[in-house]
């Protein structure tokens, strides 16, 4: 009972945070499920955390199809391409020590929050799009640096939201709220593939990871509606939560390097 509580409380906390600051929360759900409900398996704990997420982009997708935020053609080809790379990137996860893996992940963790310290631009180009005129630049683009995030994606049981974005970003030059819409397919697709490679492997604690989900979902519903009433200070929770994030990321690597 204790360990279903807090696997729904994590998931919230995870949900709330994706709604607060727009990203970045499922990076928390590998050491969530680890250190606090207590999942013994480094690998079980990025497969478990690898159903939630692609669970909790399928769901927010949905929002921003209805928006018409997502550029469809360019979100499936960098979606395809990163499917490739997270299958081969969830291969060779699966055959690392769980303790340097988790040492990686700590590494990861703390990349990720001091890139989030960057500004992100919001202008770009809003009539971009993958068609015949512009396949021979934008094609290349997209399925080089697909694969490239696919495979960390899968490597570390992560949505990889923080690279999707800007990776489309990078190769298309559209605006940011198009890159946020359009990479959530990716998360789906990454997501769903690390997911299936490791429930495969039998990698995948399905009851924890519909409790997450289900946590995930109304600590998502809170996070947004903060986020209308404190809109002034998004940057400044922005950077509250890298600080976060490295933090966390310091303790997983001192963690595992004590281990």
């Amino acid at each position: 009972m204790i360990q279903d509580l807090l696997s729904i409380a994590s998931g919230a906390l995870v949900g709330f945070t994706l709604g607060l600051v727009g990203g970045g929360g499922s990076i928390l759900a590998v050491p969530l499920l680890i250190y606090v409900v207590g999942v013994p398996s480094t690998h079980v704990a990025i497969g478990t955390s690898a159903v939630a997420v692609a669970a909790s982009a399928a769901a927010n997708v949905i929002g921003h199809a209805r928006a018409h935020t997502v550029k469809w053609p360019c979100a499936i080809v960098f979606a395809l391409s990163g499917i490739i790379g997270a299958a081969l990137g969830a291969e060779l996860g699966k055959r690392v020590d769980g303790h340097r893996l988790l040492l990686l992940f700590g590494v990861l963790m703390v990349v990720v929050g001091l890139a989030m310290l960057r500004p992100r631009k919001s202008g770009g180009n809003p009539d971009v799009r993958l068609d015949r005129a512009s396949m021979a630049r934008l094609l290349p683009l997209l399925i080089g640096i697909g694969l490239g995030v696919g495979a960390l994606a899968g490597f570390f049981g992560i949505g990889g939201g923080f690279l999707i974005v800007p990776g489309l970003m990078g190769a298309t030059a559209m605006p940011l709220i198009n890159a946020i819409g359009s990479s959530l397919v990716s998360v789906t697709a990454f997501g769903l593939t690390t997911a299936t490679s490791y429930a495969f492997s039998g990698l995948v604690d399905w009851r924890l990871a519909a409790l997450f989900v289900i946590g995930g979902a109304l600590g998502g519903l809170a996070g947004i509606k903060l986020a209308h009433h404190l809109a002034s200070y998004r940057r400044a929770l922005t950077l509250t939560f890298s600080g976060i994030v490295i933090a966390v990321g310091i303790y997983v690597i001192v963690a595992a390097l004590l281990r």
